[in-house]
């Protein structure tokens, strides 16, 4: 336990070292937008890209990753679609607060994943993540999106709206573009391989840094029972969830755990801002995701031992 602890120490160092350089004011609040936008548009898909243009692909089962992804996602928004009607009438939530619930609990950090898996597997790993990345961006926004807009009084949904978004997003693109040179056998100038490796060297420590400069303390400080029943399903019941479909489907091996990691991470800060933009409740959402961030530093290295011991590694 005390070694899993060390490995993933750093990450989390990080996260909390971005948290002090805003909140005593070393790097100003505004700035932080610059960063995280530089991460979205740039950093991101260089990694992503790099990533996948480097892998043997051949190694990873992607038909099983992706059903145990798409199940899992699946469970889980049907589950909480199918308790509105408890959460509305028993717990008193209002619309935004409860697609704020949604958000959190369906949403996943993918680049805590990504930084705990490079330290556990190296780039093979990483791979494993994008196929998630894939997978999981045009699928969560367009849910996410479609709840906001259900359950929001201002906000009309259109799907040529979230398409639009959807085709405009750039890790998903660096995504793209990585499989589809590595399956083509593309020739890639040598320059060009380094410049998205040196990029991609710059991603996760800057964003895991924004990251901690998004976390709100005077938010988590206001808990309630719907931040609870967002970090419980989270932080436990999405990796129950993750386990029974991997089992279902015979994913084993280091799949398996990078899938149980993915599954353990906290929700991701970009649903803040979505919160914000389609009358969510940003400030639960800066709430809940500041104590699962938190939380996770002890619920993670459960996860990952759980795991190993499945699979006897």
């Amino acid at each position: 336990m005390l070694g899993v602890f060390e490995s993933i120490l750093p990450v989390f160092a990080i996260i909390v070292l971005g948290f002090l350089l805003r909140r005593f004011n070393f790097v100003e609040a505004s700035k932080w937008q610059v960063v995280d936008e530089l991460c979205f548009w740039i950093l991101f898909p260089a990694l992503l890209a790099s990533t996948l243009i480097n892998t043997d692909l051949g190694t990873i089962e992607f038909d099983k990753i992706l059903l145990v992804l798409m199940g899992m996602i699946t469970t889980m928004a049907v589950i909480f679609l199918a308790l509105y009607p408890f959460f509305r009438k028993v717990m008193q939530l209002r619309r935004p607060q409860y697609t704020t619930l949604f958000q959190s609990v369906t949403r996943w950090h993918g680049f805590i994943a990504m930084a705990l898996v490079l330290k556990f597997f190296g780039d093979p790993g990483l791979a494993v993540i994008a196929v998630a990345f894939v997978a999981l961006v045009p699928v969560l926004q367009l849910l996410n999106v479609t709840v906001l807009s259900v359950f929001s009084e201002e906000h009309k949904f259109s799907y040529f709206n979230v398409l639009k978004q959807i085709s405009r997003n750039p890790i998903l693109w660096g995504c793209i573009v990585g499989i589809v040179v590595n399956f083509t056998g593309m020739p890639v100038w040598d320059p060009v391989l380094t410049f998205l490796d040196l990029l991609g060297r710059a991603a996760l420590g800057i964003s895991l840094l924004a990251l901690g400069a998004g976390l709100s303390l005077r938010a988590a400080l206001k808990p309630s029972p719907v931040v609870g029943v967002a970090v419980v399903s989270k932080l436990i019941l999405v990796p129950i969830v993750m386990f029974g479909f991997s089992v279902l489907f015979g994913v084993t091996g280091d799949a398996f755990i990078i899938l149980m990691i993915s599954a353990g991470v906290p929700t991701a800060m970009n649903g803040y801002v979505l919160a914000k933009k389609m009358g969510g409740d940003a400030e639960l959402y800066a709430s809940i995701a500041t104590i699962q961030t938190a939380l996770s530093f002890f619920t993670l290295p459960v996860i990952i031992l759980l795991a190993r011991w499945w699979v006897g590694a």
